[in-house]
């Protein structure tokens, strides 16, 4: 992906007077970051979302985006102004009803000032106009913006919003969404949930897209162009969309082989997961050249070069696996990205298990024995692997290779009640790995901060009796490579 440079930056800008009437004095700026410290920009204080209504109209020809966004939020502060993510022009912003002033600051900060200060819990509508060219604009020297031959596609992490609509750019703040996007006629715009309805008038065809189950904001998805749309609902009774751009050449027939098999791996994981979380599931293939795939609520993105040397069903499992893992239950900061990564990762192991083309303890074998004790592969901490490393390969699979231990340690009868509580617990919600190993503690009866310190948390490669029965002592080469590896192995750059 891209590597990130964050100005270092007040991660609060005011503080919260809970004690202190509201008063002229006590209103103040809401911070210009949640308080994330791998991104200490990203996300704002002093509010909470619960809607996003965005009514937009894209032309693919010149890449010009026009937008209303209409947010529906809850003050947390006795606030005087607020910041929105957002990298296009805005032409006015109203709160409330009422025209407010507004300014850019940093790199993608919009700063609101309303017109009346707003006391703690207000609710607050906010509607921003804005318009421009989104394949133009960048902050911190990259662009998540991704231009086809036939439109273009929002899809990355950990932003993405910023180049289509205002937000509060984090996990944490997690809301409903009504996507509405025109397109000339012949075009198609697809977003996440479930498809409400389409209208054409004098050219062109607006489609409106609803999810109405809480969603982090880098999970939102717009994907503009020519596709060929498949539905269709699994043996479990779960809605599937899929769509296929019209010119994937060489790749199409493999990533159709691929992403139509969504309805019986969203059934076959919900055996493990429990039901699934949503009201629809399904994926794109759209024609682009980045090399990565992504768990965009719902409505999976899958890269064309995912499927260039075949179908590649793990990749399908990993990014449904997310559904459960990552978009239903949230990190809480992005030092938590091993519970997303980590369990979407075994999902592939299970998958390989089920295929015969090796189990979860050939997989972790395999792993362990790959990587002798000098490989920098041991000093990414999976755990809270920094902001550089947050999509190292150590997340994925040393993430992986912990929850086998974290199997082998607790035993299959409370590992698999783990599983599938789990998504369960935190519906709809944000939980951080120490939350997780509460949870498993809990319901495994045993206490698992050394297994979960050793395998997440210490730079350096474990002894393998910590694995507590795991068979994974070795060396390199002595270890048979499970058959599934090299499909594994395909999807490294997924997210």
């Amino acid at each position: 992906m891209h590597r990130r440079i964050l100005a270092p930056g007040a991660l609060a800008a005011a503080s919260l007077l809970l004690a202190i009437p509201a008063s002229a004095a006590s209103f103040s700026p809401g911070a210009p970051g949640i308080g994330d410290p791998y991104y200490p920009n990203y996300g704002n204080g002093g509010y909470d979302v619960s809607h996003y209504d965005l009514r937009l109209k894209y032309q693919p020809a010149t890449d010009e985006l026009e937008g209303t966004a209409t947010i529906l939020a809850r003050t947390t502060q006795d606030l005087s102004s607020f910041d929105l993510d957002f990298l296009l022009d805005v032409s006015e912003v109203r709160v409330n009803g009422a025209v407010a002033s507004f300014t850019t600051s940093g790199q993608h900060e919009l700063v609101v000032t309303p017109k009346t200060p707003l006391p703690k819990g207000t609710p607050v509508t906010v509607v921003v106009r804005y318009s421009g060219v989104p394949s133009t604009k960048s902050a911190y020297g990259f662009n998540t913006w991704h231009r086809t031959p036939d439109g273009a596609v929002a899809a990355d992490e950990p932003e993405a919003a910023w180049w289509w609509y205002p937000s509060n750019d984090h996990p944490l703040d997690k809301a409903t969404y009504d996507v509405s996007v025109a397109v000339p006629d012949g075009t198609q715009a697809i977003s996440n949930g479930t498809l409400q309805s389409t209208s054409s008038k004098l050219g062109w065809t607006r489609y409106s897209w609803r999810e109405n189950k809480p969603q982090a904001t880098y999970l939102t998805t717009l994907a503009v162009g020519k596709f060929d749309i498949t539905t269709g609902t699994s043996e479990g009774g779960v809605p599937v969309v899929n769509a296929y751009s019209k010119d994937l050449g060489d790749n199409d027939g493999a990533a159709r082989a691929s992403v139509e098999r969504t309805g019986e791996l969203v059934d076959w994981l919900s055996g493990y997961f429990g039901p699934y979380p949503f009201a629809s599931a399904g994926g794109y293939v759209p024609d682009t050249t980045t090399g990565y795939a992504l768990e965009t609520q719902t409505r999976v993105y899958y890269s064309p070069k995912q499927f260039a040397n075949g179908s590649n069903t793990s990749v399908v499992v990993h990014e449904l696996a997310h559904q459960w893992y990552g978009d239903s239950v949230s990190l809480k900061g992005w030092k938590d990205i091993w519970i997303n990564e980590g369990f979407a990762r075994y999902a592939q192991w299970l998958w390989s298990e089920h295929e015969g083309e090796g189990t979860t303890q050939e997989l972790a074998d395999y792993v362990y024995a790959s990587h002798p004790a000098d490989d920098a592969f041991w000093t990414v901490k999976p755990g809270d692997p920094g902001p550089d490393d947050q999509f190292d390969i150590a997340v994925y699979d040393r993430g992986a290779l912990a929850i086998q231990a974290l199997r082998n340690e607790v035993g299959d009868d409370a590992f698999f009640a783990i599983l599938k509580g789990w998504p369960q617990e935190h519906a709809y919600g944000n939980a951080s790995v120490a939350d997780f190993r509460a949870y498993a503690e809990r319901v495994s009866g045993k206490s698992l901060s050394a297994l979960f310190d050793t395998w997440l948390f210490q730079p350096t490669k474990p002894a393998a009796p910590a694995a507590r029965g795991a068979a994974i002592a070795g060396k390199a080469g002595t270890v048979a490579q499970p058959k599934s590896w090299k499909k594994i192995a395909a999807t490294n750059d997924v997210h």
